[in-house]
């Protein structure tokens, strides 16, 4: 048995407490005022930390499939390794392979590969046009519009045929409107090329496809204001949708960044203006976000200086969360979307996980929660410790980040997963 003691936050509580757990089964023991003298502890943690169960990313692109064709920007353990970089225990990687996996068979050629990362890393299937759902649960990923790869619809009515097969699944959109992104692909600047409008309409249509077959919906990298309110809208009346954001769209604003830094930092959806990036920031502060995902996208050097849409994130994730808690968002929120939504996202699909690979055997009651019988995954941030970005600190394997020459207010300060300090 080791212990541990810290500053603890989950979504009720900020609060010192003690924490013991089994190194051997990965699982938490106890949690709260176990009265072990701190000179007994195996872990002691300052206030100017916190700790949080170990967090989540529900969006990246690890870039590894059986066709090994790009692997060359990334790998599940040159993931696994920025993961860990930034605080993360555990991640979701999207299906938007050279070889998709889209039925039982691909899907479990891809996950015997993911287990590189010792159950630290789970996949969506992707949802293309003559796809059919896998024969158990797994969360999917589907394409609006043109993006990174080839799984993608070309029209709404193509995508409405497909999920008809999909109903009351978890269905994860990529919302850009195929025939706006059309219409603008002329404009000589990325985010005129996929503007606003593109995001709204294909909003629009996720929302009515999601409502019409009783979907789990989630949208990803959410960018734009006045989709907020749709999304909001389709809750009031019993829609199941929820949305991630990045840390690039809380960040950043297209307006201040100069031309080379608009072409570094190309991503689908673009980075958008002043009223995007503080709407987003308040709906997060407010609950209105479920999810902080990175949609971590490497490519090399030379393919963002050819134009090619995606931005790393794993390394920041922890340092950035330190940022959001300087911007005035409570760290109540922060284990909601970072920790406690992650987890509860990964936890309905462990049974089939646990058919797949004994990875997954001793898990417990799954992850996202500082409770006895969870996997002890602890993230422990130290908000008063500034971390200056350099590709030095970097473990992706493409070493660049949107965050290059940023001084975040803290970082991480010790990483456990599964009863393991990393």
């Amino acid at each position: 048995m080791k212990s541990l003691e810290a500053v603890c936050v989950t979504s009720q509580m900020i609060a010192r407490q003690q924490i013991t757990f089994d190194e051997s089964t990965g699982l938490i023991l106890e949690v709260g005022d176990l009265g072990i003298p701190r000179e007994k502890l195996d872990y002691l943690f300052s206030d100017d930390c916190l700790l949080f169960a170990g967090m989540g990313d529900v969006h990246i692109h690890a870039r590894e499939d059986v066709s090994g064709k790009n692997t060359y920007k990334e790998d599940f353990l040159s993931a696994q390794k920025a993961m860990h970089n930034g605080g993360v225990s555990h991640a979701g990687d999207m299906p938007n392979n050279p070889i998709p996996p889209i039925d039982d068979n691909s899907y479990e050629e891809k996950f015997k590969l993911a287990q590189k990362a010792q159950g630290e890393l789970w996949l969506y299937a992707g949802i293309g046009p003559e796809t059919r759902p896998l024969s158990y649960p797994v969360p999917y990923k589907v394409y609006m519009g043109p993006s990174v790869g080839e799984l993608f619809f070309k029209d709404l009515k193509g995508l409405d045929e497909a999920l008809v097969h999909y109903k009351g699944q978890w269905v994860s959109f990529h919302c850009e409107d195929p025939e706006i992104l059309e219409a603008h692909k002329g404009e000589d600047q990325h985010h005129l090329r996929r503007p606003e409008e593109a995001e709204v309409v294909a909003t629009q249509d996720a929302i009515r496809l999601i409502e019409k077959y009783q979907l789990k919906g989630k949208l990803c990298h959410y960018s734009t204001q006045k989709g907020l309110a749709l999304v909001e809208e389709a809750r009031s009346r019993g829609v199941d949708i929820s949305l991630e954001v990045t840390p690039q769209h809380l960040y950043y604003e297209i307006e201040e960044l100069s031309e080379v830094e608009r072409k570094q930092f190309q991503m689908n959806p673009p980075i958008r203006g002043e009223k995007d990036r503080r709407s987003l920031l308040a709906a997060l502060k407010q609950g209105g976000i479920q999810y902080l995902a990175t949609d971590h996208a490497p490519h090399t050097h030379e393919e963002k200086l050819k134009g090619t849409s995606g931005l790393t994130g794993l390394d920041t994730y922890g340092a950035f969360v330190t940022w959001l808690i300087q911007e005035g968002v409570d760290p109540k929120i922060i284990a909601k979307v970072t920790s406690e939504n992650p987890g509860a996202f990964h936890n309905q699909f462990l049974p089939s996980w646990k058919k797949l690979s004994k990875s997954y055997e001793s898990y417990g009651r799954g992850l996202g929660h500082l409770e006895k019988d969870y996997r002890a995954s602890f993230t422990i941030l130290n908000l008063n410790r500034p971390l200056y970005v350099t590709s030095e600190f970097l473990k992706t394997k493409v070493n660049h980040s949107p965050f290059l020459d940023v001084t975040f207010p803290g970082q991480v300060e010790a990483l456990f997963i599964g009863g393991k300090r990393i």
